[in-house]
Parts: C-alpha cells; sequence; structure tokens
C-alpha cells in the first residue's frame, strides 16, 4: 500500500492549470460517437473515467471493462444498446459490479433494447446486442441518478421516433441534466424541457459542430477553493486557468457556496464561453454555520464536509441520498475518517449529514483511507493548511485529476511517499 504524507508550503501563492471537466469530455465523446465523427474536440480530459471510454470507442472490444467508472458504465449502456456495433459484455471493478443499473436497463428495454444480466440482476455485468430502437414514452425515477437519465438523452436524438421522458418524483442534480441538453443542443439536436418533469427530444441526428472546446472542471478547483478557505494567511491566493464564467457545469456553484466561507472569486474576463483565469483569496467574511441542500451538486459534499469540520463551521447538509450508490458510500466513509481527525459527524434518512462542534479524541498517526474513491483523497489533501496528514492509496485521483498530486507539488506542498 502507498501512503503520502503531506505538509502544507510556507504561503499558498500559485498558478494551476486546471484539468478539463470529464464531465463534458464523457458527454462529448458520446455524442461524437453517435454522429461518427466529424467534431474535434479539443482540451479533453485525461482522467480514467474519460480514457475508459476512448478506449472502448476506438477498439470496441467484446468485454468493455469500464472499471470504476460510473459515468461509462451508464453513458456506455445506452450507447451500445442503440447502436449496432456488435454484442458486447459491459463490466466493471468489484464496486462497480454492486453499483445499480436497472432503472437505466429497464428504460431502454422498454425501447426495445436486447440488454440481459450476467451475474446478479439490477447489476453490471450486462450482455448488450446492439440495435437500432424505436423510442418513444419512457418513465425512470428522477431521484436515483441523473446518468441514468443523461446516458438516455444522449442518446435519444437516434431513435426512429425520438423520445418523450417523463422523470418519478424528486428530480436529483438536474444541473447535469441540463448540461447533458445544453450540450446536445450544441451539437444539433433538439432536445429541452416541455414540463417541469417532462423532457421531449426530436429523433433529429446530431450534426453542425467541426470543433468542440472543454472547459476545465469546476468540481477540480473546489479544493484549490478549500485550500484558500483553510489557509491561515490573509493573503492567500490562487489563479486557476481554464474556468469559463456562466460555466454549465452544475458544480460551477462552488464559488457561491465558499464566498459563505470567505473566499472570493475574481476573473480575469469575463467573455461568454471563453476559458479565463479565476483568482481565488481569502476576504475574511464567513457564516456562523452553514446549511445547504446538496441536491443538484452532490460531488461537492465531501469538500464541504471536510472543510467546515477544519474551519469549525458547524454545518447541515441535504440532498446526499445518491453518496450511498457512488464509488463509495460516501456518507459512512465521512464519518469514519472524520472521527480519525477528531470530528464527530451524525447523519439522517440516508440523505442528511451534520456537525454541531462534537469532538472526540483524535486518532494519533492515523492516516485517511480512500475507499477506491477519488474525491475522498481530492476532499481531504486541503487538511495538511491545518495539520499534517497522511492519505493511502492516493493514486485513486486519476479517476478524475491526474495532476492534482503534481499541482500540490508546484503550489509548495510537501508529499513524502511511503510503501507498507
Amino acid at each position: 500500500m502507498i501512503t503520502y504524507h503531506i505538509e502544507k508550503p510556507l504561503r499558498i501563492d500559485a498558478s494551476i492549470k486546471l484539468p478539463a471537466s470529464k464531465s463534458i469530455s464523457n458527454r462529448a465523446l458520446i455524442i461524437q460517437a453517435l454522429q461518427n465523427g466529424g467534431v474535434s474536440l479539443e482540451n479533453i480530459s485525461n482522467c480514467d473515467d474519460t480514457d475508459v471510454i476512448l478506449r472502448a470507442m476506438k477498439d470496441m472490444p467484446e468485454v468493455i471493462d469500464i472499471k470504476a467508472a460510473g459515468t461509462a458504465m451508464r453513458f456506455m449502456t445506452a450507447f451500445l444498446s442503440c447502436t449496432e456495433n456488435g454484442t458486447h459484455v459491459l463490466t466493471g471493478t468489484n464496486r462497480m459490479r454492486h453499483r445499480p443499473i436497472k432503472p437505466l436497463v429497464d428504460a431502454l428495454l422498454r425501447l426495445g433494447a436486447d440488454i440481459t444480466y450476467t451475474g446478479q440482476e439490477g447489476y453490471p455485468p450486462l450482455l448488450i446486442k446492439g440495435q437500432a430502437l424505436s423510442g418513444g414514452y419512457v418513465e425512470v425515477p428522477g431521484n436515483v441518478s441523473s446518468q441514468y437519465i443523461s446516458a438516455l438523452l444522449l442518446v435519444a436524438p437516434m431513435l426512429r421516433g425520438g423520445m418523450e421522458l417523463h422523470l418519478l418524483g424528486d428530480i436529483t442534480s438536474r444541473p447535469y441534466i441540463d448540461l447533458t441538453l445544453c450540450m446536445m443542443r450544441e451539437f444539433g439536436a433538439d432536445a429541452d424541457w416541455s414540463a417541469v418533469d417532462t423532457i421531449s427530444v426530436a429523433p433529429r441526428p446530431y450534426a453542425g459542430l467541426t470543433s468542440y472546446y472543454i472547459e476545465s472542471d469546476w468540481s477540480a478547483a473546489s479544493y484549490w477553493y478549500e485550500m484558500v478557505a483553510l489557509a491561515n494567511e490573509d493573503d492567500a491566493e490562487v489563479r486557476l486557468e481554464g474556468l469559463m464564467d456562466g460555466s454549465k457545469q452544475g458544480d460551477s456553484s462552488v464559488r457561491y457556496i465558499f464566498s459563505l466561507l470567505g473566499v472570493r472569486t475574481i476573473f480575469k474576463s469575463r467573455k461568454p464561453g471563453k476559458p479565463t483565469t479565476v483568482t481565488i483569496r481569502k476576504n475574511g467574511r464567513r457564516v456562523a454555520k452553514l446549511e445547504y441542500d446538496f441536491t443538484g451538486q452532490p460531488d461537492l459534499a465531501q469538500t464541504f464536509v471536510v472543510c467546515c469540520c477544519l474551519m469549525g463551521v458547524p454545518f447541515r447538509f441535504e440532498g446526499l441520498h445518491t453518496l450511498k450508490i457512488k464509488e463509495t458510500d460516501r456518507i459512512e466513509a465521512l464519518k469514519t475518517e472524520m472521527r480519525k481527525l477528531g470530528y464527530v459527524l451524525h447523519d439522517a434518512n440516508g440523505c442528511e449529514l451534520s456537525w454541531d462542534g462534537e469532538r472526540c479524541a483524535p486518532e494519533p498517526s492515523a492516516a485517511i483511507d480512500t475507499y477506491e474513491d477519488h474525491r475522498m483523497a481530492l476532499a481531504f489533501a486541503p487538511v495538511a493548511m491545518k495539520q499534517p496528514i497522511d492519505i493511502n492509496h492516493p493514486k485513486v485521483v486519476s479517476k478524475s485529476y491526474p495532476g492534482f498530486w503534481d499541482d500540490l507539488r508546484l503550489a509548495g506542498f510537501s508529499i513524502q511517499s511511503s510503501k507498507s
């Protein structure tokens, strides 16, 4: 096992080129494949989640192993179902084989797909025989995973009858659905909300664009915001390259939430659709308690849980129901790892997490476990701004931010590696 020991720089003052958005990259790759190429993707992500889609599209092997990439599993399930690329087995890691996919498979089956579970029903691996699908009306739960919804939407323009997609119940991660729809329209599709819970997609194939630029990742930016928030120095500053004002990414809301924790965001320029440099600095003002509903941005939850505790800001976070079916059960993982640092978290109803200031004795020399979850490593690394921190299996960050540790070193952090 590899463990990194991380210590902060004397002062944080750095310029960082953030990685490209994997959310946008993965959607763009599916659309590119559906329109049989013809569009050049600029600044595509080099993370593991995007790489597995790139490899699958290039080689189309009989067995496609998407490893731990949840987005790839959902998007490739829909893609392989509606394209005549033969028969494939879609599988992944042990954790992936225990992450549910039944709502998506059920919807595709109703649209005429040929999908068989090769193991436990409701979970990968899947045996998929690609064929043209008729399309039409379909219903899916809106409160399980927006990736099911995005997977269906991305392929909908290619269906003979298009699609009318009705979402049942509460709708989680709506910004990710809106991101999908926005990108679909940019590539020439006719897709939009026709009601508060219904999306209509016309049977009009993608066409028109010859090049598409992929902006940097606001999720990756969140960890640098966390470092600035936790810095003891008032002049802490980080410049983040490649972000866009008015971004389609739901996680761009990170700048508003962190303003409540005393971090100011300054855009170098505000040209629509153009990447720029964002400077983040402390402003000295923060709320006494943070309450927030992360239904639309669940991937930011770990960052704010760790940051608020280390800042001594009590919190109550809602809308966390999807955290239990991510790379790990993130609610339980956060409770376990924060206790190692001396913080006692409480959960409720499977969708809430809170901290009222309760402390316990920290575990001496304890290392943070990452549970094969990139966001555990990414969210806990900034703890080094307050105290040295050890992180087990740190290379898991390659799932979304492969250059993270190099960027920390560039910013002056000391990172020592050890094996056990």
